[in-house]
């Protein structure tokens, strides 16, 4: 029992370590285009983006990853994708930091 009891812990604990990623992706075709997004996984959704899962990003693949930011939880995450996609912020990111 004590060990069946210690995995149930390891899960939760790993469930609570897991990292959320906010990304920015560019358009290797098309170079001025850019997408950010939010992920658990960022190389899984790398690979959804280039196979043209996402309709909005499909007409721009191929994507290759330019940077990301890793939060501990998505509620972090959330908060900071948000930030990332207000107009102001987006203007000043494209001309200084992408």
């Amino acid at each position: 029992m004590a060990k069946e009891g210690l995995r149930v812990q390891t899960t939760l604990q790993l469930r609570r370590n897991k990292m959320h990623f906010v990304y920015l992706i560019r358009s290797i075709s098309i170079p001025l285009q850019t997408y950010i997004g939010l992920t658990a996984d960022l190389k899984a959704r790398l690979k959804k983006h280039n196979e043209g899962a996402p309709p909005h990003t499909a007409k721009f693949k191929p994507w290759k990853l330019v940077t990301y930011f890793a939060f501990s939880t998505r509620e972090q995450a959330e908060a900071f994708e948000t930030y990332l996609k207000s107009g102001s912020v987006r203007a000043f990111a494209s001309k200084r930091l992408w």
